[in-house]
């Protein structure tokens, strides 16, 4: 079941759910309920951008990809985002046909490492295990988080993901500490966020680690993105 078919189950015990504004903020706001970030600033590469890869593939979802996309190239500083597939076949953004620019044979290792809900090929979940031993960040988008955490980088670790799939994911991965409610948490290397536009927090939040609050902010506003609190 993919995540599409899993909130059309769940969907109906949500759909009532409202959502109040907040304040804009790169990283989420300090509450007692929630552990604070743990990531800490990241130098950026003395020469060239940062290297930011997408894995995608079949059944990738677009908005976990064009959310933190447009968020990290909105921050104008120096970031290259680039798509990597299990091949250079064409891929299925929700009816969006885009064209990968690496395959996971040949792509280039990245400085941060974005997996977004897309599906668990055994081939994929290899690729992310092994990158990932390289990057400063892997960061999971909503159901991504599953992928990543096969690939083992959770245990022990922090994670949250689409509030629909909390009770699945406990189960699956015993060894991760789920985290219900923030819209992202961190860990020293891997992070995760929770579903869909949630995805833009924790890729605002990268900014801010490598280029400092302003620019964060900077992408926020050019976004006109102001995140709002999870349903429970």
């Amino acid at each position: 079941m993919n995540r599409r078919e899993l909130l059309t189950v769940t969907g109906a015990a949500l759909a009532g759910s409202a959502l109040a504004g907040c304040d804009i903020t790169p990283a989420p706001a300090a509450s007692s309920k929630y552990p604070p970030p743990r990531g800490k600033p990241v130098k950026p590469p003395a020469n060239g951008p940062v290297q930011i890869a997408f894995l995608v593939g079949p059944d990738t979802t677009l908005i976990d990809v064009a959310g933190p996309w447009e968020a990290f190239n909105d921050a104008m500083v120096a970031i290259k985002t680039y798509l990597v597939a299990p091949s250079m076949d064409d891929i299925d953004l929700g009816g969006m046909r885009v064209r990968p620019d690496y395959t996971i044979a040949n792509a280039p290792q990245p400085h941060v490492l974005v997996v977004p809900a897309t599906k668990h090929l055994p081939e994929s979940i290899a690729w992310v295990k092994a990158t990932s031993a390289g990057t400063d960040i892997t960061m999971s988008v909503c159901a991504g988080a599953f992928i990543v955490a096969k690939a083992g980088l959770f245990d022990g670790e922090l994670v949250t993901t689409h509030h629909g799939m909390y009770a699945r994911f406990e189960k699956e991965f015993p060894n991760a500490k789920l985290v219900r409610g923030p819209r992202f948490v961190e860990n020293a290397t891997v992070s995760s966020s929770g579903g869909e536009t949630s995805g833009i927090d924790l890729a605002l939040r990268v900014v801010e680690r490598y280029f400092g609050k302003d620019a964060a902010a900077s992408s926020a506003d050019t976004m006109e993105f102001v995140p709002t609190p999870r349903p429970s």
